[in-house]
């Protein structure tokens, strides 16, 4: 059974970083797309950035191209995402998330992955 418990979540001001961690159980064997998501209040849940369990292909959402970077550790069966720069527009819950193959970075829904954690919240004030 797959699980994902992130954490590393935390109150930034703008400006500042945050490293976002998601442990994984995840079957070594297995080809899994792997992303964070966010969802703010009020607003759909949306994919922040995408990566392979077997690539070093990322999909990064244009909204934090160039300040958010995601990677992963495949022996410590982890998943990071290092945010930088942050801005009030971040402050969401983040979620860590994962699919079985055959998968896609960029689901044309949040809810076609199949795995999920709880969520971390992370909050920027300006």
């Amino acid at each position: 059974q797959v699980q994902l418990v992130e954490s590393g979540g935390g109150s930034v001001q703008a400006g500042g970083s945050l490293r976002l961690s998601c442990a994984a159980s995840l079957n070594r064997y297995r080809r899994y797309c792997m992303g964070w998501f966010r969802q703010a209040p009020g607003k759909e849940r949306e994919v922040v950035a995408g990566i392979y369990t077997y690539s070093v292909n990322t999909y990064y959402a244009d909204s934090v191209k160039g300040r958010f970077t995601i990677s992963r550790d495949n022996a410590k069966n982890t998943l990071y995402l290092q945010m930088n720069s942050l801005k009030f527009e971040d402050t969401a819950m983040y979620y860590c998330a994962a699919d079985d193959p055959p998968c896609t970075l960029v689901p044309s829904s949040p809810l076609d992955y199949n795995y999920w954690g709880q969520g971390t919240q992370v909050t920027v004030s300006s």
